[in-house]
């Protein structure tokens, strides 16, 4: 066995470990909060009706249905036997849906909202603290300190100000959902011109967010790497500017990389607040709706997707940094 494939399955040995522990704290956890979900279900059934025992009735018969009856170590049993057959169970607010279902319906919008904005805000950045950190100038002087600016904006406060701004006031955007509510969903120009709309303010305010802070990290270390000894060593061989730029921005791209893929992993949780402020149909806006109403099933669900997308996003970053980073490649060597 060579010494990258001992580095593949060691890494893969102790993500697998994490995902175990991160499991099982995705269903212990939710079910702490205090308060009966059964309860709250069974309250907004029974408005009107005065029989206690039909009330009795209906309580116990949910509370069998979705197994709270249980004891814990046995709910926790079923849930990981229901895994291996990709059953998440019934969400409690929106009985009878299935988990998987609602999750299944919502993933494509928080993608579609988050992945271009993450990308878009990534480059941008990166590309700003390079040019401030190598050309400096006008953007080290003013573009910068304005990305940081906004970046230092609380995400909320951003979301809320252009939506008064673009949405309410000027009428340039729609105030809220995913698309026209009179719309039915398909395949039409009005429909994708609707989504498109609706998509636009959402993602100027990630996008936005995202710039100020990819700058700064990009701005520090390539600053970091212009001064390291090597730069000034390959200055005195004479090597071209040009040739020593490069190696320096890629040494100064590593650690952006890996932010990259937490910020492609949590796009989950990182949608929460800006599905909320614009009311978009996304993970988040369930993911805050279940915690409302203790919906432990649908909050397993979504922490769960969050726990397995940052763990696949961190162990791709660490195979390919085996595979390019020369300091790992020296680090697996000497442990041959």
């Amino acid at each position: 066995m060579n010494a990258y494939s001992r580095y593949f399955f060691k890494k893969l040995f102790w993500y697998l470990m994490t995902l175990v522990i991160a499991i099982a704290l995705n269903f212990f956890l939710p079910r702490m909060i205090e308060g009966n979900p059964v309860s709250l279900i069974v309250s907004q059934m029974s408005k009107g009706m005065t029989d206690s025992d039909t009330i009795k009735r209906v309580y116990e018969t949910f509370m069998k249905e979705f197994g709270i009856d249980k004891p814990m170590w046995e709910q926790f049993v079923i849930y990981i036997k229901n895994l291996f057959i990709g059953d998440l169970g019934t969400s409690f607010g929106l009985y009878p849906k299935k988990v998987t279902d609602i999750l299944t319906s919502a993933i494509p919008w928080t993608i579609g909202l988050q992945l271009p904005a993450i990308l878009v805000g990534w480059i941008l950045g990166n590309l700003l603290g390079a040019v401030a950190a190598y050309k400096k100038g006008v953007f080290d002087k003013v573009i910068f300190p304005v990305a940081l600016f906004i970046n230092s904006i609380p995400f909320f406060t951003l979301a809320i100000i252009m939506l008064y701004l673009f949405a309410l006031t000027l009428g340039w955007f729609p105030l809220s959902g995913g698309y026209d509510f009179q719309m039915v969903p398909r395949l039409s120009l009005d429909f994708i011109g609707s989504v498109i709309r609706h998509h636009t303010l959402p993602f100027l305010s990630i996008v936005l967010v995202t710039i100020g802070g990819q700058a700064i990290g990009m701005r520090e270390m390539s600053i970091y790497e212009l001064n390291a000894d090597y730069v000034l060593y390959a200055k005195l061989l004479g090597i071209r500017d040009s040739k020593i730029s490069r190696y320096v921005f890629r040494n100064a791209m590593l650690p952006q990389i890996t932010g990259l893929a937490l910020s492609i992993g949590t796009m989950v949780g990182g949608s929460l607040i800006c599905e909320i402020v614009f009311s978009y149909p996304g993970l988040g806006t369930w993911m805050f709706t279940a915690i409302r109403q203790l919906d432990y099933p649908l909050i397993s669900g979504c922490t769960l997707l969050i726990a397995v997308t940052v763990l696949l996003a961190n162990f791709t970053i660490d195979m390919i940094y085996g595979l390019i980073d020369p300091r790992i490649k020296a680090a697996q060597m000497e442990e041959e």
